[in-house]
């Protein structure tokens, strides 16, 4: 399952993700993953939140982007959240609007055949967003 905390910067997107994984990290019965570009977050998360930084991967892009996100879900299958902050920081300078509707159509279809939930945050208004990704927008 994909969802989407989308806003403007400023809008407490990245608060609300970190109140997320912190709530999955204590009630989930498999691990719970938080990838984000640097490592800002690293004492706001609980020790029981596997944080991971895409610097030290050197992903850059959404191809690689998705490429990463499915290689962790690939190396343990007892992940039941993932979460994904500052997702077009990691996307590249440009907003590759395009690129961010193909990744999450395959990473949604990734996630039909297993129990896993990834949660993005998505710097933009909602109305800049492709048609196919707008489905998944939940409301903070």
């Amino acid at each position: 399952m994909i969802k989407l905390i989308v806003g403007t910067k400023g809008a407490g997107k990245t608060k609300t993700i970190v109140s997320m994984a912190n709530a999955a990290g204590e009630s989930s019965n498999g691990n719970v993953v938080f990838v984000e570009k640097g490592m800002k977050l690293q004492y706001d998360l609980a020790t029981s939140v596997r944080l991971v930084d895409t610097e030290e991967y050197d992903i850059v892009g959404f191809e690689k982007c998705y490429g990463f996100l499915t290689g962790i879900l690939a190396g343990n299958y007892d992940i039941t959240h993932m979460f994904v902050d500052g997702t077009f920081k990691i996307g590249g300078a440009e907003r590759d609007l395009c690129g961010f509707g193909k990744m999450i159509d395959a990473l949604a279809a990734h996630t039909e055949k297993s129990n896993v939930e990834i949660i993005f945050t998505v710097s933009c208004d909602a109305s800049e967003l492709p048609e196919n990704a707008k489905q998944y927008i939940i409301n903070q």
